[in-house]
């Protein structure tokens, strides 16, 4: 086998692995993928919905001791 033919299927092969590896991670492109990734987005950002919000804080009143 001559090397020319070999670096030839080198080429083929890796540009055949390339093209499917593009493929499977390539991004969606139509408007509903546009707008699931920004509802996903924006989900990601809420505030969980099951936690009570935090406690106010209020002064204690002075304990009054009675001398005895």
């Amino acid at each position: 086998m001559s090397p020319l033919v070999f670096l030839l299927v080198a080429l083929v092969f890796s540009g055949v692995g390339f093209l499917v590896l593009w493929l499977q991670h390539r991004s969606p492109t139509t408007l509903n993928s546009g707008i699931e990734a920004f509802q996903r987005e924006m989900d990601a950002l809420a505030p969980p919905g099951d936690v009570p919000p935090p406690l106010r804080r209020t002064a204690r009143p002075e304990r009054l001791d009675e001398e005895a």
